[in-house]
């Protein structure tokens, strides 16, 4: 579970990033949730987006992928979403500290 603060700063990772997850009119499909599990697993953060021709939302998108994958919901904005989860072998993003 992430922080308001961690969530924040994922945010900010998450502009600067190309989106490289594409959700049409097939909808959700195993071969989706596999490449937004291989692209965690390499990058930790993610950027999709849900095109117009789709039946599904991108909040229902990212949840479903973010169920499958172990992986947190950082934002849905309009069409797009960000996901992230922590590489345990080899971690890239530093998070800030929880507070305790």
């Amino acid at each position: 579970m992430l922080t308001s603060k961690q969530r924040a700063y994922l945010r900010s990772l998450a502009t600067n990033i190309d989106t490289i997850l594409m959700v049409g009119k097939g909808g959700m499909s195993e071969q989706i949730i596999k490449q937004a599990d291989d692209a965690l697993t390499a990058r930790e953060i993610i950027k999709g987006k849900v095109l117009e021709s789709s039946d599904v939302t991108p909040r229902e998108v990212a949840e479903s992928i973010a169920a499958s994958v172990n992986c947190d919901v950082v934002q849905v904005i309009g069409s797009k979403f960000v996901l992230y989860r922590k590489n345990q072998k080899d971690p890239k993003i530093v998070l800030p500290k929880k507070a305790k």
